[in-house]
């Protein structure tokens, strides 16, 4: 049951040691005793050696000022045990011993007694009182010897003894007037201690009839919530006297104690007692009042009684808890039963009002273990993850018995410490990236980031490349990546026909103990730019011969030229750049667009020259273009007569050659035009499917191709890049990489764009207008 104040005392050591080897983990309760008075030392009253775990007292313990006049008392102590972490409750009682000697409020007390009272009259006397308990307060009371007056003990439950003057002879005022008596009051105890008080006794010889109580004893019970005002009772007494030795007044005796004069009121003419003052059960559970009544004789005459309040107690205190928290932040990987915190709960209230519960709320990952009577743990009932709940707003709630209960609540934040158990994460596993040729030494070209789940130097990512070679040089000297930001750089300029695809891995790790990391795959396309001129192969010969009785759109000789270059940058073009003819005839030759074939415009004649000089102009479609130029000389000769079999022979040497090679690119149209049937059905199927998908979807951006063959008609090329944007393989996103056949038109721009590495990709719609072209392009030239 919880203690009066004052009476209750608890202290909290800190053992580094096992307090003593013989405790068992999870006892919860050890008692001792000690007797009061004894001295050792210095300071507070108990004290534990740290070395051999001996409790002894360290200062003078008074029973008597630590628990008043409590049947038993008791010095509560916690001990928390270190490694592993253990709390032991110890329980001193303090044993009382006979120190204190019975004890008068007076050192006399004065009787006032008339010579006409009666025979075996009794008169009150004020007892002793005894600080100590038990024996030591058992009080036994002597009177020296008279005739006329005996003692007489009256033993009350649960009260002191009632004593009285017992009158045994009748009183003569003119022969004895007044009588000393001495009363000795001898405690149990041993060895036995005493006090004692002077009787001083006067004879009257008037008023011979003191007031009289209807009882000794008033009884009266009230809750401590009794209002002010509130008749406490009513006393009743009567004096058989008459007129004045007959009136009565009420009063407190003399030395009545300060709290009851501030907390009760009594009517002098009526005997009615109130209540004045604030009751509280938890400050004192009863009072006794001795209550006076004297008449108005002369002299005047007088009696006593006592009122007993017994004060009830109603609960109005709410719970009182205290929180100890010990190991915050807790770790995220600390092990279930774990032990956070210590609650102590106390309540003022007694009985059903001060007996508690404790709750908690949430109760994942958490529950509260009962060690003691009203004190609780606070412990791990579950695994944390910061990553998922960082922190953790707990509720505890400790509620009493009583009707209507009371309750307290204490929140306790619980933090989670941070441990390295995740690695730094990419937002995916490869990245590709479009970089421009010729680039600036030390430009960007990417960035990555590696996010980390955890806290702190947890999650602090350092970023570095996973050195490989890259043909006979390390990838660090073509590529760098920032420690911290993740930027990559290209350390030098970048050459697509020396090297178009750079794939390498960039390590991500943190800073934690150990360390964790992941990496990412780069992929980085060398997109072309016109920085290759066209070069003229085989070389030509200086001069070719030709008869003069070629007709009309007979070929006559070729330039061939190649481009470096891919795409749009190596699809090239012929010219010929024409000399004014005499008279402003039209010139007999011109060159095939894209074949580079000489071909005559119209037969030749006599009038023309014999010695034709052709200037031929080869220029790609770059942005700006780049040129070359062939002069082919033509002799003009008369001689042999025209073949009948074919309208196309050429005069010379070379003229089967030409033949066979003209029929043979017809070959070859012919085949490629069969072949991009089936490849412009291919992709019309696909461009409907594709431009039908809703917008958003992304859409395949053609790399860099390179030059396969030339016609009559046009140039194709093929490249082998693996068409992937952000991580996507082609438009599907699975299968091996493929070969593109692809056409170009002089109208139609190259479809990449870049910025420093990152391109945008192209919508739906101008994926199917370049396609569209293309098809175009593919159906003007095949059919």
């Amino acid at each position: 049951a919880p203690f009066v104040q004052h009476q209750r005392y608890s202290r909290r050591l800190l053992l580094p040691l096992l307090f003593l080897a013989a405790w068992e983990a999870g006892s919860s309760q050890i008692h001792y005793s000690v007797p009061e008075e004894a001295k050792h030392g210095g300071g507070d009253l108990l004290e534990v050696n740290l070395q051999n775990g001996i409790l002894f007292v360290n200062s003078r313990i008074d029973r008597e000022e630590l628990c008043g006049q409590r049947a038993e008392c008791y010095i509560y102590l916690e001990v928390i045990v270190e490694r592993p972490l253990q709390v032991f409750h110890v329980e001193v009682e303090v044993k009382d011993i006979n120190d204190n000697p019975p004890v008068f409020r007076a050192k006399e007390q004065r009787f006032f007694i008339p010579e006409s009272r009666l025979l075996d009259s009794h008169f009150p006397i004020e007892g002793a009182a005894d600080a100590d308990i038990g024996i030591n307060a058992f009080l036994t009371y002597t009177l020296s010897p008279s005739d006329y007056f005996a003692l007489d003990v009256q033993a009350n439950d649960e009260l002191s003894k009632s004593l009285s003057l017992e009158l045994k002879k009748f009183l003569d005022r003119e022969e004895t007037p007044e009588f000393r008596l001495l009363l000795t009051a001898t405690d149990g105890g041993k060895p036995e201690l005493e006090g004692t008080v002077q009787l001083l006794i006067t004879v009257l010889d008037v008023n011979d009839n003191a007031p009289l109580f209807a009882q000794a004893v008033y009884r009266v019970h009230l809750l401590e919530t009794t209002a002010n005002g509130t008749l406490v009772t009513a006393l009743n007494a009567s004096d058989a006297d008459e007129g004045v030795n007959g009136e009565i007044i009420f009063s407190f005796v003399s030395d009545v104690p300060l709290n009851i004069k501030k907390t009760f009121k009594i009517d002098s003419t009526s005997g009615e007692i109130r209540l004045i003052g604030r009751l509280d059960y938890e400050e004192t559970q009863s009072y006794e009042i001795q209550v006076k009544a004297v008449d108005k004789g002369s002299p005047p005459m007088s009696n006593h009684c006592k009122v007993l309040v017994k004060v009830l107690d109603v609960n109005d205190n709410a719970p009182e808890m205290a929180v100890t928290s010990l190991s915050l932040p807790v770790r995220e990987d600390s092990p279930p039963n774990t032990v956070i915190a210590f609650i102590s709960l106390s309540d003022r209230d007694s009985g059903v009002n001060g007996q508690m519960t404790c709750t908690l709320t949430p109760h994942v990952p958490f529950k509260l273990v009962s060690t003691f009577k009203n004190y609780y743990s606070l412990v791990l009932d579950g695994t944390l993850d910061r990553e998922s709940v960082a922190s953790y707003e707990l509720v505890v709630t400790a509620r009493d018995g009583g009707s209507p209960s009371l309750w307290a609540t204490a929140r306790v934040s619980v933090e989670v410490g941070d441990v390295n158990d995740n690695a730094p994460v990419f937002a995916q596993p490869e990245y590709t990236v479009f970089v421009k040729e010729n680039n600036a030494p030390g430009c960007h070209i990417f960035t990555v980031s590696a996010r980390d789940a955890d806290a702190q130097e947890n999650a602090r990512v350092a970023y570095s490349l996973v050195e490989r070679r890259v043909g006979e040089r390390a990838l660090s000297s073509y590529v760098s990546v920032h420690a911290e930001s993740g930027q990559v750089f290209a350390l030098q300029p970048l050459d697509r026909e020396e090297l178009e695809l750079l794939q390498f891995r960039v390590s991500a790790r943190d800073a934690g103990a150990p360390p964790l990391g992941s990496n990412v795959t780069l992929q980085v396309f060398v997109l072309d730019e016109n920085d290759n001129a066209p070069a003229l192969l085989p070389p030509p010969p200086p001069s070719q011969r030709v008869a003069r009785w070629v007709g009309a759109g007979q070929v006559v000789a070729k330039v061939r030229a190649v481009d470096a270059d891919s795409g749009y940058n190596a699809w090239l073009s012929y010219e010929l750049q024409e000399a004014a003819a005499p008279g402003g005839a039209r010139s007999a030759f011109r060159v095939g667009l894209y074949t580079g074939e000489i071909s005559t415009t119209r037969a030749l004649d006599e009038a023309d020259a014999a010695r034709q000089r052709l200037l031929v102009l080869v220029k790609d479609h770059g942005e700006p273009a780049l040129t070359a130029t062939a002069t082919v000389l033509l002799w003009l000769e008369d001689g042999g007569a025209a073949p009948k079999a074919s309208s196309r022979l050429v005069v010379g040497p070379a003229a089967a050659a030409e033949a066979a090679l003209v029929d043979v690119h017809v070959y070859l149209v012919v085949a490629i035009c069969a072949v991009s049937s089936l490849l412009v059905l291919t992709l019309l199927v696909y461009t409907a499917l594709r431009c039908s998908a809703p917008r958003g979807e992304g859409a395949c951006v053609p790399g860099p191709a390179r030059l396969v063959c030339s016609s009559a008609v046009g140039s194709w090329s093929s490249s082998p890049r693996r068409r992937r944007r952000h991580g996507q393989r082609g438009c599907s996103g699975e299968g091996p990489p493929k070969a593109d056949l692809m056409a170009f038109s002089p109208s139609l721009s190259p479809g990449v764009n870049t910025s420093e590495g990152n391109e945008h990709p192209e919508t739906n719609s101008d994926l199917c207008g370049k396609v569209s072209s293309t098809l175009k392009l593919w159906l003007y030239l095949c059919f």
